[in-house]
């Protein structure tokens, strides 16, 4: 088992969502709905300056479906090549 955590850009919270729905059976998550900080490229801090905000999603992944929330999050990527989006793994104890 897997801890996944997802940080992106709040444009495209949506459709990460669907595609975890749509492709991982009774998948359970927790999202932090206002994440601030600076990545790579940019920040995000919510405020006049830096006005956009990121999401946080944080799941605990079958070791099986691994594979399918990478191809999940390299499909948002290439769609929304734009936008910062961010997938970390954490192996979790059960």
């Amino acid at each position: 088992m897997y801890r996944a955590e997802i940080i992106a850009n709040q444009s495209v919270q949506d459709e990460i969502i669907q595609l975890l729905e749509e492709h991982i059976q009774g998948i359970l998550y927790t999202i932090v709905p206002l994440v601030n900080g600076r990545g790579k490229d940019s920040y995000k801090m919510g405020n006049s300056t830096w006005p956009e905000t990121n999401f946080m999603l944080i799941s605990y992944i079958a070791d099986d479906d691994v594979e399918v929330v990478r191809a999940i999050i390299k499909a948002v990527k290439e769609k929304f090549s734009g936008e910062g989006i961010k997938l970390f793994f954490v192996k979790a104890e059960d």
